[in-house]
Order: C-alpha cells, then sequence, then structure tokens
C-alpha cells in the first residue's frame, strides 16, 4: 500500500467554472482556491450548483470543519476518511491507506460484479470516494455528504429539428473549442462516432491540422482501423497508429493494474494507454476523448434491446397471465428453440429494471457459489450491488425509460468505470486529456432533447446521426459501434505467455481464498479456449485484480 499522504488542508484539482460572476471574478484575480473558499464560507450546496466543468476539490479549516465536492461526472476523483476526528481526502483511495488499513471484502465481490468497484465504496475499509454530483460537509466531527446536481430530463413538444441541429453544432463546436490547450490539438480516434466527431469538430475549432491516435489489434472481428483512416482522411488530420501485441500485454499488465488506487477491471484501460502513450512520444501533452456521446444521446445497443421488453407491457394483462406466461414456462416448452426464446423474453419483460440487469452480470450468470470460496461469501451481502444500482435507478424521477437508463450510465458506465480509465491510462503516459462531450453545455443540451429523438423506434442516437450527417463521413455514421475492444480472450489462448500470466494470476488469487481453485481450473482449461471472447473477461478481471493486489495488498488474503 501507499504510505498515507499529509493532511490535506486544501486539494484543487480540474478546471472549474464558475457561474456566479463574483466568485469568476475572484477565480481570475486570486486563483481557483480564492474562489472555493468563498462557496465554502457563502453555503456550498446552493453555490456549488453554480460551478460546471471538470474538478474535485477539498478544503479544510483549522477549527475543523471541511468541504468536499466533485463534478457532474467525477472526472477528477476525491476519497476521504475520518481518522481520528479530522476529515482528511485525497485525490487516490491508496494515499488514505496504510500498513494497518484492511482490504474491504466486500469491495471485492463488488468488484467482480462491476468490474470497478463503485462509490462511494473503495477497496480499503473506512475510506471512501465521493459519488459523482455529490458534496460533502464535515462539522462537529460528523460528515454530511449529498448530492447537488441530479439530471432532470424535458420532454419539449413542436421543436424544431433544423434549430436544434444548428445548436447542437454550434454547442459541440464550442464545446470541442473550449478543451483545446495551448500544445498541439490532438484526438483519440477509434473511427467510431464519438471519436471522429470530436477529431472534426478540433480541425474546425483549432484551424489546422489535428494530430489523431489509433490503436489497432491484429485479430479478427476486433480491428477497426480502417474506420479511423476515413475519418482521418477525410478530416486531414496527422494520424498515427499503433497496433498492440499480446507481448505489449504480458510487459504492461502489471503496470497498468498497480497504477491504478484500486482493482480496476475495464480492459480497455490497455489500449488507451498505448494510445497515449504514442502521442506522448509524438509530444502530445493532452488528448481529447470522445467519451459521453452514447451515454447522452442513447447510442449504445441495450437502449434498443431494453426498449423491446418494455413492449410486453402493451400486451394485456389477461392475455400475459392467462396463457403468455403459463404456457412458456412448461417444460415441453423449453424443449424448443422457439418457444425457449419466447420465454426467456417474457421472464426478463417481467423483471422490472434495474433488477433485470443481474440476468446478464458475468459473476451472477456463472454462479456466484461457483465462483467464490466460502470464506468469502461468508464476508460479503450479495445484495448491495443491486441496492446501489436501485438507488441510482430511482434517482432520476418523472422521465421516460430511456432518460432514466442513460443518467443510470452516467452513473456506472461513465463516471465509474469509463471515465477513470481514460484519465489513469493516459496519466500513466504523461498526457492529459480532456472529455469535451461531457461539456455542462452539452449535457444540458442532451437533457431538452426528446426521447424520441434519441431513440427513434429502435434507431439509436437518431439525432446525433442526422444533425452530424454531411460533416461525419456516411462509413462512420452507418458503422456499428466497437471502440478499442481488447480480444483478449482470443490471444491469451494463442500465446503462451499471456497465458501463463493469466494462469499464475488466477491460482494466487485461489491461494488468498477469492476463488475457488476448481473454478479456475475449469475456466482456464475448459472455458477460455471454447469461448474466449465470453470467458476471456472474467479471466481479465480477475488477472487484474489479483495484479492489483501484489503490489497494494501482497499479504491480502479471504480469512475463513
Amino acid at each position: 500500500m501507499h504510505p498515507p499522504s499529509a493532511t490535506h488542508n486544501h486539494l484543487t484539482l480540474g478546471n472549474p467554472r464558475f457561474d456566479d460572476a463574483r466568485l469568476a471574478a475572484l477565480a481570475a484575480s486570486e486563483g481557483n482556491l480564492a474562489a472555493w473558499r468563498r462557496v465554502f464560507v457563502n453555503g456550498p450546496r446552493a453555490a456549488i450548483a453554480g460551478v460546471q466543468g471538470s474538478f474535485a476539490v477539498g478544503l479544510a479549516e483549522p477549527a475543523g470543519r471541511a468541504f468536499i465536492a466533485v463534478d457532474r461526472f467525477a472526472v477528477h476523483s476525491l476519497c476521504y476518511r475520518i481518522d481520528a476526528g479530522q476529515l482528511r481526502f485525497a485525490a487516490r483511495a491508496d494515499e488514505l491507506a496504510d500498513a494497518s488499513t484492511a482490504v474491504d471484502p466486500q469491495a471485492i465481490f463488488d468488484y467482480l460484479y462491476f468490474h470497478v468497484i463503485p462509490s462511494p465504496r473503495t477497496i480499503f475499509k473506512g475510506v471512501y470516494r465521493l459519488p459523482p454530483g455529490h458534496y460533502g460537509v464535515f462539522e462537529n466531527g460528523q460528515l454530511t455528504v449529498a448530492p447537488y446536481w441530479t439530471p432532470a430530463f424535458e420532454e419539449p413538444r413542436g421543436v424544431s429539428f433544423e434549430a436544434l441541429k444548428a445548436e447542437f453544432r454550434q454547442v459541440l463546436k464550442d464545446s470541442v473549442a473550449a478543451q483545446l490547450g495551448s500544445g498541439k490539438a490532438a484526438c483519440f480516434l477509434s473511427g467510431g462516432t464519438d471519436s471522429s466527431t470530436v477529431a472534426g469538430m478540433a480541425a474546425m475549432a483549432s484551424g489546422q491540422p489535428v494530430s489523431t491516435y489509433s490503436i489497432g489489434f491484429d485479430a479478427q472481428g476486433y480491428d477497426e482501423m480502417e474506420f479511423a483512416r476515413i475519418a482521418a482522411r477525410h478530416f486531414k488530420t496527422e494520424h498515427h497508429e499503433y497496433y498492440v501485441t499480446p507481448d505489449d500485454l504480458v510487459r504492461s499488465i502489471p503496470n497498468v493494474a498497480a497504477h491504478f488506487d484500486q482493482p480496476f477491471g475495464n480492459s480497455s484501460a490497455l489500449p488507451a494507454y498505448y494510445c497515449a502513450k504514442m502521442a506522448r512520444e509524438d509530444g502530445v501533452e493532452k488528448l481529447l476523448a470522445g467519451d459521453g456521446g452514447d451515454e447522452l444521446f442513447g447510442g449504445n445497443s441495450r437502449y434498443a434491446k431494453q426498449r423491446i421488453f418494455g413492449w410486453y407491457g402493451h400486451v394485456p394483462r389477461a392475455l400475459q397471465n392467462g396463457l403468455m406466461e403459463p404456457l412458456l414456462a412448461t417444460r415441453a416448452a423449453a424443449a424448443f428453440a422457439l418457444t425457449r426464446k419466447a420465454g426467456s423474453y417474457v421472464e426478463q419483460a417481467r423483471t422490472p429494471m434495474p433488477d433485470r440487469l443481474q440476468m446478464y452480470n458475468l459473476v451472477m450468470r456463472l454462479g456466484v457459489g461457483e465462483v467464490l470460496t466460502p470464506a468469502l461469501m461468508a464476508s460479503i451481502d450479495m445484495n448491495q450491488p443491486l441496492t446501489l444500482q436501485r438507488q441510482v435507478w430511482q434517482a432520476a424521477r418523472g422521465c421516460s425509460m430511456l432518460n432514466q437508463e442513460l443518467a443510470f450510465d452516467w452513473r456506472f458506465t461513465l463516471a465509474e468505470s469509463d471515465l477513470p480509465k481514460v484519465r489513469v491510462a493516459t496519466g500513466l503516459a504523461g498526457v492529459d486529456v480532456g472529455f469535451p462531450l461531457l461539456d455542462d453545455r452539452l449535457v444540458d443540451f442532451s437533457l431538452s432533447l426528446p426521447t424520441e429523438y434519441k431513440l427513434k423506434g429502435l434507431r439509436l442516437r437518431w439525432f446525433f446521426k442526422e444533425a452530424l450527417r454531411g460533416f461525419l463521413p456516411d462509413a462512420i455514421i452507418t458503422k456499428k459501434k466497437q471502440g478499442f475492444g481488447l480480444p483478449f480472450g482470443v490471444w491469451a489462448n494463442a500465446t503462451p505467455a499471456l497465458k501463463a500470466l493469466a494462469r499464475d494470476s488466477l491460482n494466487s488469487l485461489a491461494s488468498r481464498q477469492v476463488v475457488r481453485a476448481d473454478f479456475v481450473n475449469v475456466l482456464m482449461t475448459d472455458r477460455l479456449p471454447e469461448h474466449p471472447g465470453y470467458f476471456g473477461e472474467m479471466v481479465w478481471i480477475l488477472m487484474m485484480l489479483e495484479q492489483w493486489l501484489r503490489h497494494h495488498a501482497p499479504d491480502f488474503r479471504v480469512q475463513a
């Protein structure tokens, strides 16, 4: 573990924008810290709602009062603990842990469930992470944490597509321009809609060629470099490519895993690191990323899938209860592919969100008792992840089902997974990162966009694509989403050194009494070769957990 940092009396990260003219003037003349101190004095809940941009802030007074806050998406992280009656805070969870700080078994389960450890929990007992859009005030020995911002969706009527298109393009251009630094304009470029849009808007805003950086994989079905090249030619960028190899993974997995302040299982962190490393070697100091477009404008395929399940609610109740459900629940129905599929549809459609998501969860589908040791199972509450999901789901009320899904993904997909993935991976390479598609102006625009403009029938992110038709190449608009997906399972089967690293990691995790040794053997010997794409994900998250523990908590073992 990292040694505990000295107690901060202030911590300010990011680039906050103060709506209040007096605060903005104070920030301009005396710096952000002075403005934040005024926010604290004036009453933080009301004042912080008027702060935009990406930020994390922590302030402590000699008398013991303290104030902490992070932006809407927790682009910048802030962790805290109460120690000897004082609130301590830091950017990383491991900065607040020492040799006596225990690893939390519940956090281990949360990690296996989510592939990350969502806030407010961290891997360390007694150390917490401030959730996105939250602030905290510590006084008289008590900490109060609460949200200062929750998304409020609107459903305007009689909107003009052309007017919205013009507004959207301008807001998009302004959001990208605001993120451009003083150095070379540079962007990630996967060849998808979001990264291509950011690259094109950056070229427009900077008025000069933009450097773009892409990662490829020599594995069938995983490489989409040709789409990145299409976007690069279209926007006349200075394009750079690197093909990640299995040997790269063997070399970098331990370092990347250790660089995170807690276990992190999003496998795209490795490609993001190599992309940023290539940019840094080219002299780039800041990269713009395209994260957020799918979650703001309805671009993930699961949104269409959940809409199909929603159609079941329009079937008359008498038909559901009297015919469909009794018939499809029979053993005879399960014997035929068509009726078995129909039965699965009904079962999922009857399960409300977000509980329905457990049906797709990897560790739940494999069977918790088949994966985890009895010692770990005795130390955890298996209902905790779903309880957190339900709380987040219910926070977005009075909106359409789709918008509720978007708000849910803003927390679990963006704030807890994709943004820290990019921020930490680029940081390891020595590069700063900006997320222009999460600019507050663009977020506010998406909040007032009609639901049918986000998902038109089953057509994903309809407005985004139609509004950018003619700006983006048609091939980019019509392509299927992929991104920097890593072919780990395929490579682990074919590369002895990579498979050896994975097997050694999983066996070590079994010796810590986290996972069952017989499960590890079946996973590596049978299941991974049979279905490398699916079971490779399980191997990956277990391997990254063990690699993190080796660096941060080498003596950890689940106690029986």
